[in-house]
Parts: structure tokens; sequence; C-alpha cells
């Protein structure tokens, strides 16, 4: 017979820095005592390394994690139009579901091209989130796929 669970701790937002959460991307050497790697100290700031990690993962590129990730470098050289950017935000939308659960998207902004006369072929994506079990933090990433 099945049991619940119910000695679950709450979220514990975590304030220790002797204690870290998870990897910093990029990836460097610590200068300090968290290891071999930079690690984060906050839920939020390994949060925001995770989801820049997603959004620059490409489909295929993870081994033996084939779905993990984002097809977004077909649309680098397809013509933008409304519907290419609601597909990107589709895509992304349906990334953070299956793979960031815990994660509540607030604002996302998709932007091609860049800003100068040649037109880069660049895909900027700004993501706005919270952590579903800290509704008041908020926090952004933006990242650029391509040039």
């Amino acid at each position: 017979m099945a049991f619940k669970d119910i000695t679950k701790k709450p979220f514990i937002v975590d304030r220790d820095t002797n204690r870290f959460v998870g990897i910093e991307y990029p990836f460097r050497r610590s200068d300090g005592v968290e290891g071999w790697f930079a690690s984060t100290s906050t839920t939020i700031e390994a949060v925001k390394s995770n989801v820049r990690m997603l959004l620059s993962t490409s489909k295929g590129e993870r081994y033996l994690q084939p779905n993990l990730g984002l097809n977004l470098r077909r649309f680098l050289f397809e013509p933008i139009t409304p519907d290419t950017k609601i597909a990107i935000e589709n895509e992304v939308v349906d990334t953070f579901q299956m793979w960031l659960p815990f994660v509540q998207l607030r604002d996302l902004k998709v932007n091609v091209g860049g800003n100068d006369a040649l037109g880069k072929n660049t895909i900027n994506i700004y993501v706005a989130f919270n952590i579903t079990r800290d509704p008041t933090t908020l926090a952004s990433v933006q990242v650029e796929i391509g040039e």
C-alpha cells in the first residue's frame, strides 16, 4: 500500500554561503571553496544557469539525451514572419514544460535579426520567469542564437 509523504519540507530560501546548488554557466574553474567548477549558491542562480543552458542547447547535442534542447538554429535563415515568431515561442514554451516544469514563464520575447545594415542571422530570446514554489522572485535571461 502506498503512503503519501507528508514530511516533505517546504521550499527553503538558501542563505548558507557554504552550500552550493549547481554549476555556473559558462563552465570555468572555481577560485574558491566550491570545488573544481564555479558553482551557484542560490536556487534562482542555478535555475538561471539551467534556463541559459536549455536555450543554448540544440536537440541531439546532448549525449544520451537526444530530445534535450531546442531546434532554434533551423529558423536562422528562414524568412521571418509572424508565424515564424509564434513557432519559436511555442517551441520554447513546450521545451520548458518538458524539461523545466518548475519554472513559470512570465514574459517571452523573440527578436530576429540584428540592428545593423547587414541584417545578422541571429535570434534573440528574452525570458522572464520565476520558480513555481517562490512566485515572488522574478529573474530573466537573454540568449542570442546565431552569429
